[in-house]
């Protein structure tokens, strides 16, 4: 098998953008008249992504229309979404990234601007946005040759985490073997797999891949979708 793959994690229940979510996915909220998720495909897919698998969890039916609606798209169930963290949903593909260059993606992001996949990647790496100042979401450390020497939460005036990760075909299988052994050894329950990866640095060699503030838009909250999209505005009024 050939061909560049993603993973995108729609598992989660959304609970900070209640009550849209009570009833509908958070990956499937629409936003400028398109769901979050489609959002990403439709990037993908611009890029001539061959395989693309959606772990689901919380009202994971609502998801299948999407295996319909799209060739080469596939729905994984992760079955311990509301016991064990987000390493979780990568634990139930470990077998398929391995050995792949593989996007790894939050399902919960609004695409504007999908030409940010057709650049070109050259090593694994964090699409990620500089901020000035502090910042205590999740964000990256540096050495000197731009590798990735820390993925944590906090920093000042450096990288920010949005969402999108790109794996090429050895560190896919780095990151699938470190996966695997933590569910071997436990005490993964509260990890993310980000957790993982930077456990793992010093067998992986992560770059950060820059993007502009605009083209990706992480959704948290229903006032972060309403500053996206204002005809939300009456769902907090």
């Amino acid at each position: 098998m050939n061909g560049e793959i993603a993973v995108l994690m729609a598992a989660g229940l959304g609970t900070r953008m209640r009550p849209l979510t009570i009833n509908t996915p958070k990956p499937l909220i629409k936003v400028c008249g398109t769901p979050m998720i489609e959002t990403i495909i439709e990037g993908l897919k611009f890029r001539n992504v061959e395989e693309i698998y959606v772990i689901t969890g919380y009202l994971g039916g609502r998801f299948s229309y999407l295996e319909q609606k799209y060739p080469g798209l596939y729905i994984v169930y992760n079955r311990e979404f509301e016991t064990v963290n987000n390493i979780s949903s990568i634990k139930v593909v470990t077998d398929i990234i391995r050995g792949r260059d593989t996007f790894i993606c939050e399902a919960d992001l609004y695409i504007s601007n999908p030409e940010i996949f057709k650049k070109n990647i050259d090593s694994s790496c964090y699409f990620a946005k500089f901020v000035e100042g502090h910042s205590d979401d999740w964000v990256f450390d540096l050495d000197s040759n731009g590798r990735i020497t820390r993925v944590g939460k906090v920093g000042d005036d450096c990288y920010n985490m949005c969402g999108l990760a790109y794996f090429m075909q050895k560190d896919s299988a780095i990151l699938a073997d470190a996966i695997d052994d933590m569910y071997k050894t436990g005490g993964y329950e509260e990890m993310f797999w980000d957790d993982v990866v930077n456990n793992n640095l010093d067998k992986l060699s992560l770059s950060v891949h820059p993007i502009d503030n605009e083209s990706v838009t992480e959704i948290d909250s229903v006032e972060e979708l309403c500053a996206v999209d204002p005809s939300y505005l009456n769902e907090i009024m």
